[in-house]
């Protein structure tokens, strides 16, 4: 059997609604869920490159089939980890929810010149976390090292399913279609929901239970 891990969100958590509510799922068939905590006790120094280096240690850790179930900034963490040659040939299936393609260009466009140019400058900026519920700093690192990773890059045959919904004002489903759109073994669902999806949650199971063959 494969091992499952799930990648929560930017400034959020393993108890988040999403990452619970798909443990649940999985433990009603019978199958554990690891959602490890990519914060690592420190979010100021939070990168997608530490998230990519975690995710893909626990892989080599436990060599095998692995199916990497990915939110937001998890999701394309995931599709990140699926490509590095060290990890890759273990990664069976992606499920990207709302996954953060393009993500730079959208989050960057909502700050707006002043606010990114005072982040620089200042060295941090505080961002709302949600699982701590209270703003903490975030170093400039974070977005300098995001730019080294463009999604063209993102080659890695693996069977995907991505679920994102039609109203997201975090990521624009745009950003889902135009990585589906070059890459045929990625499957784009389509759901009436905005970014947090929390309005189709059991959509999300039944896409995702279908897509992984996973028992009733």
């Amino acid at each position: 059997m494969p091992q499952y891990l799930y990648l929560h969100g930017f400034a959020s958590g393993p108890q988040s609604q999403k990452a619970q509510a798909f443990k649940r799922r999985f433990q009603q068939i019978g199958i554990p869920l690891i959602i490890p905590d990519l914060n690592q006790g420190d979010f100021s120094t939070l990168t997608l490159s530490r998230q990519i280096q975690q995710v893909s240690e626990l892989v080599e850790a436990n060599p095998g089939p692995t199916v990497l179930i990915g939110s937001s900034l998890g999701g394309l963490t995931a599709a990140w980890v699926a490509q590095q040659p060290q990890v890759q040939n273990y990664i069976t299936k992606l499920v990207l929810l709302a996954p953060a393609f393009q993500f730079l260009d959208q989050w960057l466009t909502r700050l707006g010149k002043a606010q990114i140019e005072a982040w620089r400058t200042q060295g941090t900026m505080p961002v709302y976390h949600y699982a701590y519920q209270q703003p903490l700093p975030l170093q400039y690192s974070f977005i300098t090292d995001a730019q080294d990773y463009n999604d063209t890059a993102l080659t890695a045959p693996i069977p995907t399913l991505i679920l994102h919904g039609t109203d997201d004002q975090v990521i624009t489903i745009e950003a889902s279609r135009v990585y589906t759109a070059t890459r045929p073994w990625v499957r784009l669902v389509e759901l009436p929901s905005d970014h947090a999806l929390g309005d189709v949650k059991q959509a999300l199971w039944q896409h995702t239970q279908h897509f992984l063959a996973a028992p009733s």
